[in-house]
């Protein structure tokens, strides 16, 4: 039972063409590293995973390299040719582990993955971009769009109301009582005799 990794490790890495195809179709981040940095890399598991492998896709080139592979008890096995000092496999919890890579230099760029185990599935995770040395591109400064010109009204003053009202009243009040005065009189010239009213006319 032991065996059955090492072979299925060893007809994966056979198949270095393909999968390197795969892991630059499914890369969704991209890491910038400063240079002689450390920068970790995880690969979560949903379920109790058994066994964690990373592989390497060397930037621009069609080739997989085997980083090496890390079990539910920490133990890391590197692949051929890797520097242990440098490429650190590690279990950080039950469902995550961790690849570290010490002193990060630009031949470490490419497309980072990793492969869980659990009993008969095998499950590839998203690539992540590795660039060290590169300054992040910076996103454009957003542009204020202009506010559209508003039309304010003056606004009322309430003592300019008062004044007007002051005036308004008296005014109604006078024209009623020259009103009512002069139906008085025509009311009262109305009542009055024949001859007074010839009278008054002379």
């Amino acid at each position: 039972m032991a065996a059955l990794p090492l072979v299925w490790t060893l007809l994966t890495v056979s198949l270095t063409s393909g999968w390197s195809q795969i892991l630059q179709q499914e890369t969704v981040k991209i890491l910038y590293p400063k240079i002689l940095s450390t920068e970790d890399i995880e690969c979560d598991c949903v379920n109790k995973c058994d066994n964690v492998y990373w592989f390497r896709s060397i930037h621009n080139h069609e080739k997989l390299e085997f980083l090496g592979k890390c079990n539910n008890a920490g133990r890391g096995v590197h692949g051929t040719a890797v520097d242990k000092a440098r490429f650190k496999l590690s279990r950080r919890s039950s469902a995550s582990f961790v690849l570290s890579i010490v002193n990060v230099t630009e031949e470490d760029t490419g497309i980072y993955s990793c492969v869980l185990k659990e009993r008969n599935n095998e499950t590839w995770k998203s690539g992540i971009l590795l660039r060290p040395g590169v300054t992040p591109p910076t996103s454009p400064p957003q542009t204020k769009s202009k506010p559209e010109p508003v039309c304010r009204c003056p606004a009322k003053d309430s003592s300019q109301d008062d004044c007007s009202s002051l005036v308004l009243w008296p005014l109604v009040g006078l024209v009623a009582a020259l009103a009512l005065a002069l139906i008085g009189s025509l009311y009262y010239f109305s009542r009055l005799p024949k001859k007074c009213r010839h009278h008054f006319v002379k």
